[in-house]
């Protein structure tokens, strides 16, 4: 073996898994733990300099042990993948965060119809980014614009080791032509296999040879009897891409996402209004049907059926 086969591949750098994680200062710990430490020592310095003469020493040697072990935990323990005095912070907010939001600010004062109980909170102002979606998908963001894209995933288990490498390659220059904020939503949802099941077994009977019909009845029976067992999940992806700039300006980028996109073998295709309106609906309650048909634009004039009208004009 010569020399140049021992010699370690030089172009290989060892990265770390965590590359947003915080620069450690001194002994193990960030800035931000460094500073909850020297904070809790100035006020238990500062509480022994108050109290040594008042209470006994062992008393304040003991409870400034307990608040030590505490503080320490507090700045160097971690929840759910986050610090624990962040944690510790996001819980107080969420538990002086009221439980129902509403879109009329009830803060200032009450309509005289309005009899609320004492005991029951006010809904809070419900704030949401969003202004409005229009027709074309665009989902209006302030002084910016965002548009949604929706795209299938692609098994690289399935490829050969050098397709693998054409599809990273491909993904890759997708991701370094980025010049505007973009990202990837990759979540899993459930879904209805009974309301399949139903229509399969509906629709048997209309089948022209009684070999399909049984076939689809066997099929529906299978549907059903696999979402009483199991819980079955379909994964979505959404590839979000905001821009500030004109209108438009987010559907057009959208669209030129969808076909680069295309060289990876995924179909993706742009969102418009309707699409955009029930994927931000599911992604608030994921576990509720969507509701039948879209929603209507701010600026859209609603009027009855015609058979409505029909029956009201008889």
């Amino acid at each position: 073996m010569s020399r140049d086969d021992e010699r370690p591949d030089s172009s290989r750098v060892r990265m770390p898994a965590d590359v947003d994680a915080p620069d450690k200062v001194l002994y193990g710990l960030t800035f931000r733990q460094l500073a909850i430490l020297a904070v809790a020592a100035l006020v238990l310095y500062a509480a022994w300099r108050a109290l040594h003469q008042v209470v006994a020493v062992p008393v304040l040697v003991g409870a400034a042990v307990v608040l030590s072990g505490l503080v320490f935990g507090v700045a160097v323990g971690r929840r759910d993948g986050l610090a624990l005095d962040v944690w510790l912070l996001a819980a107080v907010r969420h538990a002086r965060a009221p439980r129902a939001l509403s879109t009329t600010d009830t803060s200032t004062a009450l309509p005289d119809w309005v009899q609320a109980p004492p005991t029951v909170p006010l809904p809070g102002p419900l704030t949401l980014p969003a202004d409005a979606i229009d027709d074309g998908g665009e989902v209006r963001l302030g002084g910016a614009r965002a548009a949604l894209v929706a795209a299938t995933s692609v098994n690289l288990a399935l490829r050969t080791p050098d397709e693998q490498v054409a599809l990273v390659d491909t993904f890759g220059r997708w991701l370094n032509s980025l010049s505007t904020p973009t990202q990837i939503v990759v979540s899993a949802q459930p879904v209805d296999l009974r309301c399949a099941a139903r229509a399969l077994a509906e629709a048997a009977g209309a089948l022209p040879h009684a070999a399909l019909g049984d076939a689809a009845g066997d099929h529906a029976r299978f549907l059903d009897d696999l979402a009483t067992r199991r819980d079955p999940l379909r994964r979505q992806v959404l590839i979000v891409t905001r821009v500030n700039g004109a209108e438009r300006a987010a559907r057009r980028r959208a669209d030129d996402i969808a076909r680069a996109l295309s060289g990876l073998g995924v179909t993706a295709r742009a969102l418009d209004g309707a699409a955009v309106t029930a994927a931000l609906a599911a992604a608030a309650d994921p576990y509720r049907p969507p509701r039948p048909g879209g929603l209507a634009a701010p600026d859209a004039v609603i009027t009855a059926s015609t058979a409505r009208q029909r029956s009201e004009g008889s």
